[in-house]
């Protein structure tokens, strides 16, 4: 059974591995003050947003979400990070998690919930091909 909760304190050490596990997915390295920062945000909980899937009490999956104003409508809610345990992966861990940033997202107002993936990341979107549209959006990003 899968349960969806905010993260509790004790689920520091597992949630850090987990995002970590994310960052490296992703070929990235960020300093540990950023582990530190995000943890405190999620914590406070006024920001950004994160839940947490447990799977027979212990953490298996994150993900980090956030609200944005649009301005040609409602909100909307931007999915940033999600990471499942290896172990646990076509468990139903993920779609749980996006699942229940729809609701908390839908029960805020907002008209619409998204997130970005790489094209290679070919196991995600299996799961992304099924509980969301694929748009024709293509992503720019200047670097600061």
């Amino acid at each position: 059974m899968i349960t969806i909760a905010t993260l509790r304190p004790e689920d520091r050490p597992a949630w850090e591995r987990m995002f970590r596990g994310y960052i490296a997915f992703y070929e990235r390295t960020e300093p540990d003050e950023m582990y530190e920062k995000a943890w405190n945000d999620f914590q406070d909980g006024t920001r950004v947003h994160a839940l947490g899937a447990y799977v027979d009490g212990e953490l298996a999956g994150i993900t980090h979400f956030f609200i944005h104003p649009s301005t040609s409508g409602p909100d909307l809610c931007y999915l940033q990070d999600l990471f499942t345990d290896p172990d646990v992966r076509g468990k139903g861990v993920g779609r749980a998690l996006i699942e229940a940033v729809r609701d908390w997202s839908a029960a805020r107002g907002c008209s619409r919930l998204y997130w970005h993936t790489q094209e290679h990341n070919a196991t995600a979107r299996v799961l992304y091909d099924k509980v969301g549209d694929l748009t024709p959006f293509v992503r720019y990003a200047i670097t600061l």
